[in-house]
């Protein structure tokens, strides 16, 4: 049974200008994976922005935004062997999700050179 939907769209441009920062601010944001990720890319900013877009869609999905412990470095994007992108979860954000019995985080992301969206179903 599904729990929760989320949908976020975000302009890469936006998320560019936040990766030019120092990656202590980044660390705020993403996981060491993620930015490792990202950084192979030649415009990692389309990644970065996907995986931020998939952080908002998750927090919405919830139902909680960015409260009740829910932090976005808590919230990881990877791709499994196939490249199909997964959720995968730490801390307080993975204890909140268990504390609610749910099950099953889906996620899609898209970029384009100006957006990346992002989709998160997330199942009882």
């Amino acid at each position: 049974m599904i729990s929760g939907i989320g949908i976020d769209i975000i302009e890469v441009l936006r998320v560019e200008k936040l990766t030019r920062k120092e990656d202590k601010y980044l660390k705020k944001i993403f996981t060491q994976t993620e930015i490792d990720y990202c950084r192979k890319f030649r415009n990692g900013a389309q990644n970065f922005a996907g995986r931020f877009a998939a952080k908002e869609a998750f927090s919405k999905a919830m139902g909680t935004g960015l409260s009740d412990g829910v932090k976005f470095n808590e919230i990881e994007t990877i791709n499994n062997e196939l490249g199909k992108p997964e959720i995968v979860l730490y801390g307080k954000t993975k204890e909140i999700l268990k504390e609610r019995n749910l099950k099953c985080v889906h996620v899609s992301i898209a970029h384009l050179k100006d957006y990346a969206t992002a989709v998160v179903i997330i199942e009882k």
